[in-house]
């Protein structure tokens, strides 16, 4: 590992075409990442067919724009890494086939990497990873707390029963009538809000590190349904402020426990829902309480979709002699190993 690796990053798993170039798995060349957010905000949701289209249209003159910027050929290349796997499978089908061409055309290792593994590696883009870490994912599909020994080494030790996080507040952003993705729209209106509201908190059994935000959305739908029957009217803030605080206290004080209880020396923030202001300045706080563990939160470009974060897991495993064959496939279920 004297020379320096070129790792060439595709991922296309929903609604971002996106190709990045990052340098011994660290350091990022390029980041090109094309947006299909206006494409989808009018049907409230991510169309799987009209994001596939869209990745098709776009998947080469974003890989074009990534080696532009990067200012690299392809002989520069060590490998390309792909997202395989969770995922639209349509979606993902473009990139994986994409960079199977480009590896076959070039003769450049493949390698096919976990959407999940890549949030996480977002943050050694930011620091080094200190190993036992613990790992948050909050995103739109999954919400995980993820133990690693070393690198490539996952234990899922807490994940979501019912709705994700990101699913809670889209759901509740739609219901408080605010546009797709309702995440950020939640997230300014709760600064704007005091949490007044009394909504549940769900800490299941005694010492368990899973989720469940499905009780809480219904609670926020029931308590706007009720006052509508009683012709009364809720402030959308505070019911914003109210909602984001029972989820934020509820992903906060699991993290601090198990950060606790698994003796990590870094917690990582992961996934769409780390660019959540209250949710950062929540897990700042608690964490100072541990001063032993070091708290790695990326920056917001980092935390969406993007590609980096896929080259930079891709380049751990070619270190570590993980290839693909070229009958990778899309893999809408893979589980994280």
């Amino acid at each position: 590992m004297n020379e320096d690796v070129y790792v060439l990053g595709i991922e296309t798993s929903c609604d971002e075409t996106a190709a990045a170039v990052v340098k011994n798995g660290k350091d990022i060349v390029s980041n090109v990442v094309a947006s299909q957010m206006e494409s989808h905000r009018r049907f409230g949701g991510v169309v799987p067919e009209i994001a596939s289209r869209h990745h098709v249209e776009q998947i080469t003159l974003v890989i074009e724009e990534a080696m532009r910027q990067a200012g690299v050929s392809f002989s520069d290349l060590d490998a390309v890494a792909v997202t395989a796997g969770p995922g639209l499978v349509g979606a993902l089908l473009v990139g994986v086939n994409a960079a199977k061409a480009l590896a076959f055309a070039h003769g450049l290792p493949l390698v096919g990497v976990h959407h999940i593994a890549g949030h996480i590696y977002a943050n050694r883009l930011v620091a080094e990873m200190k190993f036992p870490l613990l790992a948050l994912v909050v995103s739109g599909g999954h919400t995980e707390l993820i133990y690693m020994e070393g690198h490539g080494k996952f234990t899922v030790i807490g994940e979501t029963r019912d709705d994700a996080a990101g699913e809670a507040y889209d759901k509740v952003a739609r219901a408080l009538g605010l546009p797709y993705p309702g995440g950020p729209h939640i997230d300014r209106l709760a600064h704007e809000g005091e949490p007044v509201i009394d909504l549940p908190r769900a800490w299941l059994e005694e010492g368990s590190y899973d989720f469940s935000f499905s009780g809480l959305k219904s609670a926020v739908l029931n308590t706007l349904h009720n006052a509508k029957q009683r012709g009364e009217e809720i402030d959308p803030k505070q019911m914003a402020a109210s909602f984001q605080e029972s989820v934020v206290d509820v992903l906060v004080t699991k993290t601090v426990q198990a950060a606790k209880q698994y003796r990590v020396r870094q917690v990582l923030l992961a996934g769409g829902v780390a660019a959540n202001r209250g949710l950062r300045s929540a897990l700042q706080d608690n964490m100072k309480g541990l001063p032993d563990v070091e708290l790695v939160i990326p920056p917001l470009s980092l935390c969406t979709d993007n590609a980096a974060m896929i080259a930079a897991a891709g380049t751990v495993l070619y270190w570590q002699g993980k290839r693909s064959d070229l009958a990778l496939n899309a893999n809408p279920s893979l589980p994280l190993i």
